[in-house]
């Protein structure tokens, strides 16, 4: 029976070979994994839908149409006979220490291009597996050896002549790796944001005082009661659930001479993951609690760096949410996510010095920032949006915490 690249979403046309964990020739049984497929939104794992005999035609890193015919599987094989088990009274061989650990077969060639030992590495793949992601980017070279001590300088001798050091070519210097499908993706999407929107910024900052002290005093009952963390983002996910229904413009978007306005919120959560930036979507996120939205974004990063997140995850949405202060960031402005009109931009905490009722204090205090499509929000609506974000924020007792 043929292998082929199953269709995964409307408009994803071609994707990437990625690895695959039975080598060819290998008689695989049905269900076992097979292989993984890199798309441009999601990675989609193949198991095999009958037993037999592998045969691979497509190597990692190939890119393939959907439907094309990447393997076969030889129904007529016999499965070969198991490994005999040893027998009483002996002892299996030990494995041998120092033997390569399972890799990606891409892996040996970048880290040694890179410096880097692979066997030293921890695999984030599946049983342990070594991935490419898990290289790092650079790697500290050893120190060179202290110099040896220069004789002393002979009377009347001349100075001699340093050598001068062999220059490294020019692929020696540098790193090519090509994009992947999803990092293509994320290419031309921010592209298409800069270029087919009328997208400005406004600018806000957020007192966390209060929002501080109430996660402090209920972050134990809270766990207690719905089994995971009050985080900072479920406050955010919340003030602008409300706020979009106030400003409906900006949970609306364009389709060609229309204006579509939502009448349901959907907020896209940007995350970070090793493959690069995914936005999976909470759906509803006006209906549900905070324990729903902590549990929702908690499960959309576990699986976002298992590379588990699914079609379904990523589709849609009317708004977004990007949190760059837990990368440092202090003020940012954030690109559109089209069709889109509206993308809210989070940053650090920092203790600044502020005024309270004419006199200076000092506050964990947050910027925030609200990218906006002019071609349907006004500046006066962009603003009061984020006033009122704002407002929820600076006063969390308004958004009814279920604890």
């Amino acid at each position: 029976m043929d292998i082929l690249v199953p269709q995964v979403g409307e408009s994803i046309v071609e994707a990437e070979i990625g690895e695959w964990f039975k080598a060819d020739g290998d008689y695989v049984n049905k269900d076992d994994l097979l292989m993984e497929l890199e798309t441009e939104k999601v990675n989609v794992e193949l198991n095999a839908e009958a037993s037999g005999r592998l045969s691979i035609l497509a190597r990692q890193g190939d890119i393939v149409k959907i439907g094309a015919v990447i393997g076969k599987i030889d129904e007529s094989a016999q499965q070969p006979a198991s490994t005999s088990a040893p027998e009483a009274g002996e002892t299996a061989a030990a494995p041998e220490t120092g033997a390569a650990a399972p890799m990606n077969p891409a892996v040996p060639k970048i880290a040694a291009e890179r410096g880097v030992d692979p066997t030293t590495l921890k695999g984030s793949g599946r049983d342990g597996r070594i991935l490419v992601d898990d290289i790092p980017s650079h790697q500290e070279k050893p120190a060179p050896p202290p110099a040896e001590k220069a004789p002393p300088p002979q009377a009347e001798s001349k100075p001699q002549q340093q050598p001068v050091p062999p220059q490294q070519s020019s692929e020696e210097r540098i790193t090519r790796v090509p994009m992947t499908q999803i990092r293509k993706k994320i290419a031309a999407h921010l592209m298409k944001a800069r270029h087919e929107t009328a997208m400005l910024t406004t600018f806000n900052e957020i007192d966390m005082s209060q929002v501080i002290a109430l996660r402090k005093a209920h972050k134990e009952a809270f766990f207690d009661k719905h089994g995971v963390n009050l985080g900072f983002m479920s406050f955010f996910v919340k003030a602008c659930a409300e706020a979009l229904k106030e400003y409906p413009e900006v949970n609306g978007s364009i389709e060609g001479d229309d204006i579509i306005y939502h009448n349901f919120v959907d907020i896209g959560v940007a995350v970070g993951s090793k493959r690069g930036l995914v936005v999976p979507v909470i759906r509803d996120a006006d209906q549900l609690h905070f324990d729903a939205i902590e549990k929702t974004i908690r499960d959309f990063a576990e699986r976002a760096n298992n590379g588990k997140l699914t079609l379904d995850d990523l589709d849609g949405g009317t708004f977004t949410i990007s949190n760059g202060g837990i990368y440092g960031s202090v003020l940012s402005t954030p690109l559109l996510n089209p069709p889109q009109s509206g993308i809210l931009g989070m940053h650090a905490i920092q203790d600044r010095a502020v005024v309270r009722n004419g006199e200076v204090v000092i506050r964990p205090m947050m910027n925030i920032a609200l990218s906006y499509d002019h071609r349907i929000i006004d500046g006066q609506q962009a603003v009061g949006f984020l006033k009122q974000v704002k407002s929820y924020v600076d006063n969390p007792e308004t958004l009814l915490l279920k604890v």
